[in-house]
């Protein structure tokens, strides 16, 4: 009888780190792979900062204007702050009039922590490869676009803290973008040095010479 106790009191400890164990709070979309991805990189995250990420991964129909943050209440049991939620919605409304679906929503869970990450960067992580058209099925799509939109928030959550993650995917659109901008300050470089300060300095040495 003693041992039953023990074991329901100890379970009764266990349980709450149980739910919060996880980094997918809904999975309607996932594959085996996109989830294991991700929940590795979770992992690494709140052992590494503290900062707990979550994915919310729903075939559900909201309605135009449906508020994503009351949404992510229903799951406050499951999570351990700070966080912030991922959510994606491919069959989301987002204008009735046009009859467009998907919504991609980011819940922090406290205003101090929007500053930790890039809206803007991590929306268009996960929308950049859904919109791009080729042969990869909507499946397919999704399951990228959510690993890349959820591993560009780990980053971002632990660069705020100065920590490196390892199990993340690198962006290619940020590392090409960061290759063109260091072309375009070569390219502006050379410009100067061509038009303005070679013709300076062969005037300062043609005066010296003189």
């Amino acid at each position: 009888m003693n041992k039953a106790v023990v074991r329901f009191a100890l379970l009764a400890l266990l349980l709450p780190l149980l739910l919060n164990a996880t980094s997918i709070l809904r999975d309607d979309l996932l594959k085996p792979e996109a989830s294991k991805l991700i929940e590795t990189m979770g992992d690494e995250l709140s052992s590494k900062t503290g900062i707990h990420a979550y994915l919310v991964a729903t075939t559900e129909h909201f309605p135009e204007r449906y508020n994503l943050v009351a949404y992510t209440k229903q799951y406050e049991a499951n999570m351990s702050k700070p966080y912030v939620v991922l959510i994606f919605a491919p069959n989301a409304e987002i204008t009735q009039a046009s009859q467009q679906r998907g919504r991609v929503g980011i819940v922090p869970s406290s205003d101090a922590l929007k500053s930790a990450y890039s809206h803007s960067d991590v929306m268009s992580a996960t929308i950049d490869v859904i919109a791009t058209k080729d042969k990869n099925s909507n499946e397919d799509k999704f399951n990228i676009g959510m690993v890349q939109g959820f591993s560009e928030l780990a980053d971002e959550l632990a660069h705020s803290k100065g920590v490196k993650l390892t199990t993340t995917i690198p962006n290619d659109t940020r590392t090409l973008i960061g290759y063109i901008k260091i072309l375009v300050y070569i390219g502006s470089l050379f410009v100067l040095w061509i038009f303005i300060l070679r013709p300076l300095w062969i005037r300062i040495r043609n005066g010296k010479t003189e």
